[in-house]
C-alpha cells in the first residue's frame, strides 16, 4: 500500500501543487493513469477542479480523469494505476463517495496496489474517520467513518497558534477534546507544507516542520520530527 498525504495543496510563494510534485514522482514509480475525486469542492466546478490538477501535474505526464465524469464510477476505481482525492469540505466528500458506494471500492483499489493521493480533506478520507477535519458539517456524510487506510487521525493545516485577542479554543484544546471523548485514536496535527508517505507498513513524516502528536497516554502533545514513522498495525 502506498499513500501520499498532504496537509495542503498551496504554499507562500508556490504554485498549486508546486509542493507536492517532487514527492509525487516518487510515488508515482511508472503509474500514468489517474483518476481524481474532486467531492470535496463545494464551491468550484467539477470540470475546472479537474483541470486544474491536470495543469499542474502536467510536468509528471499524468492522465487524469474526473471520476465524475466516467459512465461506471465503480468500475474506474477497480482499474486505475493512481487515485487522487481532492482538498475541500471533508462532510462533502464524503457523503458524494459515500452516495456513489465509493469508499469500499476505493479502500480495495488501494489495497490492491493503487497508489493514493490525498490533500487537505483527501488527506483526512484516508483516515478512519474524518473526525479531525476542520470543515464545518454543511451536509450528513451518512457517518463518521472513512477509508481506513491508515490506523491514525490526520488534523490537516495543523497549528496552535490563535491570534491576539481572539477568545476561540486552540487546536490542542479541540483535539483534547476529541481524545477525552475518543480516548482510542491517535492524532497527527500535519503543518502547512508537510506530508505522509505511507509504505511497508509504517508513515514517515516528511517536510520541513515538525509535527505533533496527540494521544490519551500523553499529557502534552509529543513531537514527530521529520523522518519520524508511525508503524501501521
Amino acid at each position: 500500500m502506498q499513500l501520499l498525504l498532504l496537509s495542503n495543496s498551496t504554499c507562500p510563494g508556490k504554485s498549486y501543487l508546486e509542493p507536492a510534485i517532487a514527492p509525487i514522482g516518487k510515488l508515482l514509480r511508472g503509474r500514468r493513469q489517474a483518476l481524481f475525486v474532486p467531492f470535496a469542492g463545494v464551491i468550484v466546478d467539477w470540470d475546472a477542479y479537474t483541470d486544474k490538477v491536470r495543469q499542474a501535474l502536467a510536468p509528471l505526464t499524468v492522465d487524469v480523469t474526473g471520476i465524475h465524469r466516467t459512465a461506471d464510477a465503480g468500475a474506474a476505481i477497480a482499474t486505475a494505476e493512481i487515485i487522487i482525492v481532492d482538498g475541500g469540505n471533508t462532510f462533502h466528500l464524503v457523503k458524494h463517495c459515500r452516495d456513489r458506494g465509493l469508499l469500499r471500492a476505493i479502500h480495495r483499489r488501494v489495497q490492491e496496489g493503487a497508489a493514493y493521493i490525498g490533500w487537505s480533506a483527501g488527506a483526512n478520507l484516508a483516515c478512519p474517520t474524518l473526525c479531525t477535519t476542520n470543515d464545518m458539517p454543511i451536509v450528513d456524510p451518512g457517518g463518521f467513518d472513512a477509508l481506513g487506510l491508515i490506523n491514525f487521525q490526520i488534523n490537516p493545516h495543523y497549528t496552535n497558534q490563535l491570534p491576539a485577542g481572539h477568545q476561540g479554543e486552540t487546536r490542542q484544546q479541540r483535539l483534547d477534546e476529541l481524545l477525552r471523548a475518543r480516548p482510542e485514536m491517535t492524532v497527527v496535527g500535519l503543518p502547512e507544507g508537510d506530508w505522509l508517505t505511507v509504505a511497508d507498513g509504517a508513515a514517515m513524516l516528511a517536510g520541513p516542520y515538525n509535527a505533533a502528536l496527540y494521544c490519551a497516554e500523553l499529557a502534552e502533545p509529543g513531537v514527530l520530527t521529520p523522518g519520524s514513522t508511525i508503524t501501521l498495525k
